[in-house]
């Protein structure tokens, strides 16, 4: 893969000689002698990383689905709401009296801020004006993010660029000139904080107006991109943003700390929960951050709602929309988890919910309404699997990480999208896949009444993943191919699936005990183990032990497994009774037994074709590195 952004001519501004780099549809002009896209050498003034494109693809593609379909459902309860009242209204006078209200104002073009031009389309457009749709871009840098949304998103009215650096918010009033584009964009040099409270304020302000038409302060999207955490923003951002809808872009590049176990104790200072270590711990930290954004939304009666959250590369980037709902705020606790891991043992782990929410009819049988309470503890503190001891970690979300709908929205939208403006498109395509293979449905719980906030209730059943090549180191064994792996999974009924955050993952509904079964099938058939290589009371050799690959405690010493002499193995999880092994077009489920099930399990070709994945296969679905030392730079300082 080429650099996704070059430099290309070399312009004079002011007597200053500049280099253009070109990204999407919006230029930054690079003072010449600045180093930018290389770690080290002279002073970045200005900061530019083009590993991040992947970012700015991504975040104006989401912004351009959420707001298209935003500004139509706001468009539609407009017209439910003037269909159902009317242009006249009758309102109360001062003593309860009913009198007919003059007809209303007509709606007016956005009155924007002092500090923020209006748009040329704006001034001269009337009653045709575009709907107001207002944008931050909070800790904006060089500017090249609020460019490219003012340049390829054709609903964006106003965008607030704002950066704490005097010399980096210069440098974006020169962007935006040059880009033409200082009627969408205003550019503001301070806190972002002090930003977002200051329209936190005025929407307060805003609510209190006897004017009812006047347009709300608050902003449709706020992009939130920081080097390192953007956990001290959350708190003003849930209330910044719109609150009917508005979307959270966030980045964290913090990696070390949500993914590392090394400073656990600055996880749980910054974002309330304490990480995982082992190989999904990416997929933790995701939830770590979605669950301090639930937290501090909650404290406002602010519901969230994931709509895209992945690991990319050393950072993470999470699509979160907030909506005023206080009944949704009350599924929080049963829908955060914490975690038991055998993170030093066989890998497995357990998950707990810290409350539970239980559907249940009314007095009157004609709804039902939903009973919260503690939740009963479940797991131990040895590892079932292998004896090991388990840690805790958490707490962190619970429910889903990302929506269906947005997602598959999301893919419609690619093949429209031109290339040479979203460099990174292939990726974005395969990566988006992986993200829909993690939607796995839990099993419906059986309700008197269907509950009207069932999916507020939803929880993730089936969070993580597993990697064959882990499951065969832990026992010294060699690894299946993916395909006979989730051949084995989608032979026994269940689902295989990929996870965005790790090549070679495989995201099922499998329970542990399955997914151990299986390994012990594939060591019996094609990957015998000598048993001298596990010293005894061991996890690995408790772990083939109770899988029935070892025989008795003294045998740790003999070469192979007498794999015919082995006893029988119970598989926890697979249902005996169903026909999971047997197409689904059969009339009459056949009865199986644990020892059928292994009979007709048997790892070959046909297996492998099973779990093998057809047309998605060529999709590019991990990053290939450009060139050498791809990755993190260091922050632009000022001269």
């Amino acid at each position: 893969m080429a650099d996704p952004a070059t430099e290309k001519a070399t312009i004079e501004v002011d007597g200053v000689q500049y280099s253009t780099i070109t990204e999407g549809l919006a230029t930054i002009l690079v003072p010449q002698g600045a180093k930018v896209g290389e770690d080290g050498g002279q002073v970045q003034q200005v900061f530019y990383n083009p590993i991040q494109q992947y970012n700015r693809d991504l975040s104006v593609l989401a912004i351009k689905v959420y707001g298209e379909e935003a500004l139509e459902r706001r468009k539609n309860r407009k017209q439910t709401k003037d269909a159902k009242y009317g242009k006249k209204r009758k309102r109360g006078d001062e003593n309860g009296t009913k009198v007919e209200e003059t007809e209303q104002p007509p709606a007016q073009p956005e009155q924007q801020p002092a500090s923020e031009p209006v748009p040329a389309a704006q001034k001269n457009a009337g009653s045709t004006a575009k709907p107001a749709f207002k944008m931050l871009d909070a800790l904006s840098a060089s500017g090249l993010r609020a460019l490219r949304y003012a340049r390829e998103l054709p609903f964006v009215t106003s965008i607030t660029a704002n950066d704490l650096s005097a010399s980096a918010a210069k440098s974006i009033k020169q962007n935006v000139e040059h880009n033409g584009v200082a009627d969408i964009v205003s550019v503001t040099n301070g806190d972002a904080l002090a930003v977002m409270y200051r329209t936190i304020a005025d929407a307060l302000s805003n609510s209190e107006n006897a004017k009812s038409w006047k347009k709300p302060a608050k902003f449709d999207v706020i992009d939130l991109d920081p080097y390192g955490t953007a956990a001290p923003f959350f708190d003003a951002a849930v209330q910044a943003v719109r609150d009917d809808g508005g979307l959270l872009c966030i980045t964290c590049t913090d990696s070390a700390v949500w993914a590392g176990h090394a400073y656990c104790e600055k996880a749980f200072s910054l974002y309330g929960g304490t990480p995982i270590h082992g190989m999904h711990s990416h997929e933790a930290g995701l939830r770590l951050i979605i669950n301090a954004v639930a937290t501090s939304a909650a404290r406002y009666g602010l519901g969230i709602e994931p709509q895209l959250s992945l690991s990319i590369d050393f950072y993470t980037k999470v699509f979160i929309r907030v909506t005023k709902s206080p009944q949704a705020v009350k599924f929080l606790g049963s829908k955060t988890m914490i975690v038991h891991s055998c993170d030093s043992g066989c890998g497995a782990w357990e998950t707990q919910y810290l409350m539970r929410a239980k559907a249940a009819p009314n007095k009157k049988g004609n709804g039902a309404f939903y009973k919260y309470g503690m939740a009963l503890g479940a797991a131990d503190r040895l590892c079932k699997h292998c004896g090991t001891k388990m840690h805790i970690n958490g707490p962190m979300y619970g429910g889903d990480i990302h929506s269906r709908d947005f997602i598959e929205r999301l893919l419609k939208q690619i093949p429209e999208s031109d290339k040479k403006i979203y460099g990174t498109l292939p990726r974005l395509q395969g990566m988006l896949q992986n993200a829909l293979e993690e939607l796995i449905p839990g099993p419906e719980e059986p309700a008197p009444v269907e509950p009207r906030d069932k999916e507020s209730a939803k929880i993730d059943r089936y969070p993580f993943f597993v990697v064959p090549g882990k499951l065969a180191s832990t026992v010294s064994c060699a690894t299946p191919s993916d395909d006979h792996f989730r051949g084995a999974l989608k032979h026994l009924g269940y689902v295989a699936g990929r996870s965005h955050c790790r090549p070679g993952s495989i995201k099922t509904d499998a329970p542990w005990s399955t997914i151990w079964w299986i390994m012990a099938e594939w060591i019996r058939q094609k990957a015998p183990v000598k048993t001298s290589r596990f010293k005894a009371d061991t996890a690995p050799w408790r772990l083939l032990k109770k899988l029935g690959i070892l025989e008795a405690q003294g045998d740790a010493g003999a070469d192979l497994v007498d794999v015919d002499n082995q006893p029988d193995v119970t598989m926890e999880g697979v249902d005996a009774e169903s026909n999971k092994g047997q197409d689904a077009g059969a009339e009459q489920p056949v009865p199986l037994t644990e020892e059928d099930l292994r009979k007709t399990m048997v790892f070959n070709d046909e297996l492998a074709h099973l779990g093998r994945e057809g047309k998605t296969q060529n999709l590019v679905r991990y990053q290939m590195n450009p060139r050498e030392n791809w990755g993190p730079l260091t922050k632009a300082k000022s001269n």
